[in-house]
C-alpha cells in the first residue's frame, strides 16, 4: 500500500463536485461517475483526457505517494497528521486559475501564495520521517536523467523532485493534450468550472490517500481539518 498528502476541497464542496464530474470519478467514495459530454467535449474524448487523473482523484499533491518506512505503521501516520492538523489554522488561498504545465492542464494558482508554500514546505519535512526509502524502480519512473541537478538532489533526499522552491501547486485535470487541442480543451474546463474559478482556495484540511495495490485507484482514507476541527475517516 502507498499512502499520499495531498490538499483537496472537502467532499460536498462545489470545487470537488465539479471536479469530480469532469474526471468522472469521485475519489472520496471511490465511485466512477457517469459519463456524458461537458461543455462541447463528447463522454468518449473526455474520457481520454482525463483517463490519467482520474486514477489519482482530484487534489494537488504535497508529499507524493511513499511506502511506509520500516518502523512505522499507518495508525502513527494518521496520529500524527491530527496533531499537525490541530496546530494549523484555515488560511485563504488563492483563487484557481486554467493551466497549461508541460502539456497537461490543471488548476494552478493564479497568483503567489505564501501560506499554500509554506503549508507544503511543513508537510515535506514533518512527514518524511514515514516515508521509505524509493525503489529502484520508483527513481527510474521519475526520469531522474531529465531533472536538474537540484531536482534529482530534492528526488534523492525528499523522495519526489518537485519540493520546496521547485514546488508548483496544481489539481490535475487532463493527460496530455495535444496541441491541436490545447485551445479547446481549456475553453471547455473554464466553462465547466464558471464562476468557481474566482472563488478563492480555503486551506482547511490535509488529505490522506491511499493506493490499496499496486496501479489501483487513490481513495480518500482521512480529511484532517485544520485548528480544533475532528478529523473525519473515509476508505
Amino acid at each position: 500500500m502507498r499512502y499520499a498528502l495531498y490538499f483537496t476541497p472537502p467532499a460536498d464542496d462545489p470545487l470537488t463536485v465539479a471536479a469530480n464530474r469532469w474526471l468522472g470519478r469521485d475519489a472520496f467514495r471511490n465511485e466512477v461517475l457517469p459519463r456524458g459530454s461537458i461543455a462541447g467535449i463528447d463522454a468518449g474524448e473526455l474520457a481520454f483526457l482525463t483517463a490519467a487523473p482520474r486514477r489519482y482523484g482530484f487534489h494537488a499533491t504535497l508529499k507524493a505517494p511513499f511506502e511506509l518506512a520500516v518502523g512505522t505503521t499507518e495508525a502513527e501516520l494518521l496520529t500524527a497528521l491530527d496533531v499537525f492538523a490541530a496546530g494549523r489554522a484555515c488560511e485563504t488561498g488563492p483563487r484557481p486559475a486554467v493551466g497549461l504545465l508541460d502539456g497537461f492542464f490543471a488548476l494552478v494558482p493564479a497568483e503567489h501564495s505564501v501560506a499554500l508554500h509554506d503549508l507544503a514546505d511543513a508537510v515535506v519535512r514533518d512527514f518524511d520521517r514515514f516515508r521509505a526509502p524509493l525503489s529502484d524502480g520508483d527513481f527510474e519512473r521519475r526520469n531522474p536523467a531529465q531533472l536538474t541537478s537540484d531536482e534529482l538532489k530534492k528526488l534523492t533526499v525528499w523522495g519526489y523532485p518537485y519540493v520546496f522552491e521547485t514546488f508548483r501547486f496544481h489539481m490535475t485535470l487532463t493527460g496530455r493534450v495535444e496541441p491541436a487541442q490545447a485551445s479547446r480543451t481549456r475553453a471547455a474546463i473554464i466553462d465547466h468550472f464558471g464562476p468557481l474559478l474566482d472563488a478563492p482556495l480555503e486551506l482547511s484540511a490535509l488529505a490522506l490517500f491511499v493506493e490499496p495495490q499496486p496501479g489501483e485507484p487513490f481513495v480518500v482514507r482521512s480529511l484532517h481539518w485544520f485548528g480544533t476541527r475532528l478529523s473525519k475517516r473515509f476508505a
